[in-house]
């Protein structure tokens, strides 16, 4: 089973500044709460090992999902995609300009391997957008303080 989330959000910062915070694999690493470390695998930043804790019976150790961007067109889109044993991810920020800032639109599909990642994530996909617009939100505040 497949599940597909699409959902997007506005935010009160210019799309150049959106860009630099999702355009960084690590910041996006930063925003998923299952991942629960990540390391950089190459100079570039392309390319982010996430070590997912997923709370699912069947799986009960760390899961590493191997991440890498596909497609960047800055400064508005970037896509990247995931494999692991348990799971693929492909992810899609779509950075659109509006009047008082921008929207994020953001896709998300997760084709699980075990039973019960699907059903994880069609309950928490939402959940995890919401994160993400929490860090940019923070990001925002903290880098406008200084």
């Amino acid at each position: 089973m497949t599940v597909r989330v699409e959902r997007s959000f506005e935010l009160r910062a210019p799309p150049q500044r959106v860009w630099e915070f999702i355009a960084d694999p690590e910041n996006r690493a930063r925003s998923i709460s299952v991942v629960d470390e990540f390391d950089t695998t190459d100079p570039d930043g392309r390319r982010v090992t996430w070590h997912v804790e997923l709370p699912i019976p069947l799986i009960r150790q760390t899961v590493r999902v191997d991440t890498e961007d596909v497609t960047r067109n800055p400064p508005e889109y970037v896509k990247f995609v995931g494999k692991s044993k348990v799971m693929d991810v492909t992810g899609e920020h779509q950075i659109v300009e509006t009047g008082d800032g921008s929207r994020l639109e953001n896709r998300f599909v997760v084709d699980g391997k075990l039973p019960g990642v699907e059903r994880f994530f069609k309950r928490n996909l939402d959940g995890e957008i919401d994160n993400l617009h929490r860090a940019l939100e923070r990001d925002f505040r903290r880098t406008s303080e200084r």
